[in-house]
């Protein structure tokens, strides 16, 4: 997996891409911290380049977003795989986490 992050100006963008498991699902938590820790509390995860995630992985994207949500933040998906949609269905995290199609939208959403 590989995590790139990028500061715009009123949104952290997180492009990731490769798998998300229970091996490496804490990269993806630690990348998340560290951008709410720094006051970044308005992010977007690109998910385009993402072909599996595990529950690991879920349980990362809901902790954070309960993190930023304990303020005035937000966490948005963009870009989101055929495949990892299905587990975001599957595990009902569909209705909890805005999804947008493309990234563009989901920065433009902030």
């Amino acid at each position: 997996m590989e995590i790139k992050t990028s500061e715009l100006k009123r949104v952290t963008l997180l492009e990731i891409s490769g798998r998300i498991d229970s091996t490496n699902a804490n990269e993806l938590g630690e990348a998340l911290n560290a951008a709410i820790d720094s006051g970044r509390t308005q992010i977007v995860l690109d998910l385009a380049n993402v072909d599996y995630m595990s529950s690991a992985g879920l349980r990362e994207l809901v902790s954070a977003l309960k993190k930023v949500k304990r303020g005035t933040g937000d966490l948005r998906l963009a870009s989101v795989s055929g495949r990892v949609l299905e587990v975001l269905e599957l595990a009902g995290l569909d209705t909890i986490f805005e999804i947008y199609p493309t990234q563009v939208e989901a920065v433009g959403s902030f």
